[in-house]
């Protein structure tokens, strides 16, 4: 399962990627390569996918500023290892998605410093902690705390971050980088589809994710009639 998630966001990370530029050009050997720009922004990038979201987007020569969040920025030792290596490059922010006046926070701090986004990442999840969550293998071991988290977590704290970094998204879209959208990308999972669940079992993850993908569905509709701002999944 680990696996599949793994495949299925960096799949996504490409498709979330490659819409921030246009398709290749050859150039000239006179012609110099587009300055970088635009501001992406990686919600959960203190390790694991949404680490790797970060390195990359800071590869690439097109992308401009990039502005990674988490819940304990100092502790995150590899990705203030690339804040250094990237300084004036990479802002590190501190951001709970379970706790909304952290969001408030970070998108006054995201407003001040750099007032518009083109991409924003939510990979912030959670699907297991040591005496806190496991998936559950029986309906029999569901507990109501396990599910409040699940879908604070993972539906929850998403959406809130979109509510909050709109208004940067939209003026993201209205630049005139080239695309006319800004993009959303929320991090699903296979085992949130009800038509594929064959198995049964993890049914606080399950739920939370489901949950996520009608929250994105409903938050496309409306963001991209009003403000040219794409989501996906």
């Amino acid at each position: 399962m680990r696996a599949n998630t793994l495949r299925a966001a960096m799949a996504t990370a490409r498709m979330a990627m490659s819409s921030l530029s246009s398709p290749a050009r050859a150039l000239s050997s006179a012609a110099a390569p587009p300055p970088p720009s635009g501001v992406a922004m990686v919600q959960g990038a203190s390790r694991g996918i949404g680490l790797e979201f970060v390195r990359q987007l800071l590869r690439r020569s097109d992308q401009g500023r990039v502005v990674a969040t988490c819940r304990a920025p100092d502790s995150a030792s590899e990705l203030q290892e690339l804040r250094r290596e990237h300084a004036g490059r990479l802002t590190v922010l501190p951001l709970d998605v379970t706790d909304e006046s952290t969001i408030e926070a970070a998108a006054a701090a995201v407003g001040e410093t750099h007032g518009s986004l083109d991409l924003l990442i939510n990979a912030a999840g959670i699907l297991s902690i040591p005496n806190v969550i496991q998936p559950e293998t029986s309906l029999s071991k569901v507990q109501k705390s396990s599910l409040l988290l699940a879908y604070e977590v993972n539906a929850v704290g998403p959406i809130l971050v979109i509510k909050h970094m709109r208004p940067f998204l939209k003026i993201g879209a209205s630049l005139g980088t080239g695309k006319g959208f800004s993009l959303v990308a929320n991090m699903s999972a296979r085992v949130g589809s009800i038509g594929d669940n064959a198995l049964g079992g993890w049914h606080s993850y399950r739920a939370s994710k489901t949950a996520l993908n009608q929250l994105t569905k409903t938050a496309s509709v409306e963001l991209g009639k009003k403000d040219n701002i794409a989501c996906i999944l």
